[in-house]
This record gives structure tokens, C-alpha cells and sequence, in this order.
């Protein structure tokens, strides 16, 4: 009997403000087999939307969530799943959470930026808000005050960053 290796899986992580087209790329990188999504959006949607009204009810259910999440992702790498993580990778220590991720797993990883400039993503969130197909309509005061936050990332953070 010959032992075969793993299957190498890649950790799929998404950076770009709110409306940038972070869902929509998770989907579409949901399409290489072998692939699971775990998305922020709908986890917190599923356990949390009652009790979430504000941004700081958002960090709070969030960093459960995170905390939830990491060993399930780490497992999945293990066990050769791609895993496309549709989590903010927008600030620094969302990206060290992630990081951190990277680094129990031992899988390769590739951070997908989407640079989209405040204008796009406002239209953008309006759009998707009158559409009501999204998990959380956020209001222009939330972007203003989440993108406060945001943190361009750097190949110095140790990241393999894909630009868009």
C-alpha cells in the first residue's frame, strides 16, 4: 500500500472596504473543486442578526465567530479543502488572525485585494441595500466609520497579495 501525500489546500483571503466585491469573488473562487466558503456575513446573519444593531455589536459577535472559525479552518487545510475565508482582511489584526491561520495550517495562501475606490463602494452598498440580497445593508454612516479602520496591506506583513 503507497502512501500518498495531502492534497495541498490554499487558504483564499479577501481584503477591500465594504461593497468592494469581496463576496462576489468569494463565490467565484468557490468554483475550483474542492473548495468551502466560510463567510462572516452569513455566520453572523445565521447566529447573531438579532442582537447585532451597531458596529460595536459587530466586533463583538465577530471576535466569536473568529474564535469559532480558526480551528474549523486549520482543520479543513489540514485535510487538503481549499478554504476561500470571506473575512475582512482589513486591518492589521484581522490580518494577523489570519495570519495566524496560515501559520498552524502550514497551507499556502493568497490575499486577494480588491482596491476599490469610496465612491464605487458606496454606490456599490446602495445598490445591494434597494436589492436586499445581502446579509447586512449597511448604511454610508457605517462605511464612513468601518473604512476609518481600513489598512491597505503590504507584501511586508508576509502575505502573498493578489491585486485587483
Amino acid at each position: 500500500m503507497s502512501e500518498e501525500s495531502p492534497t495541498t489546500a490554499t487558504l483564499h483571503l479577501l481584503c477591500g472596504k465594504i461593497a468592494s466585491g469581496k463576496s462576489t469573488l468569494a463565490g467565484e473562487l468557490l468554483k475550483t473543486p474542492g473548495t468551502v466558503l466560510l463567510s462572516e456575513d452569513s455566520w453572523l446573519a445565521l447566529l447573531f442578526k438579532e442582537e447585532m444593531s451597531s458596529v460595536e455589536d459587530y466586533i463583538f459577535y465577530a471576535a466569536k465567530l473568529k474564535a469559532a472559525i480558526k480551528p474549523h479552518a486549520i482543520a479543513l487545510l489540514r485535510a487538503g479543502v481549499n478554504v476561500v475565508l470571506d473575512f475582512p482582511a482589513n486591518t492589521l489584526a484581522s490580518r494577523q488572525w489570519m495570519m495566524s491561520i496560515i501559520n498552524a495550517s502550514g497551507a499556502p495562501h493568497v490575499l486577494h485585494y480588491l482596491a476599490v475606490g469610496d465612491e464605487v463602494c458606496i454606490a456599490r452598498l446602495r445598490q445591494r441595500n434597494a436589492a436586499g440580497n445581502h446579509d447586512f445593508a449597511a448604511t454610508d454612516e457605517q462605511f464612513a466609520h468601518i473604512t476609518r479602520y481600513f489598512v491597505e496591506p503590504t507584501e511586508q506583513e508576509g502575505f502573498h497579495i493578489l491585486r485587483y
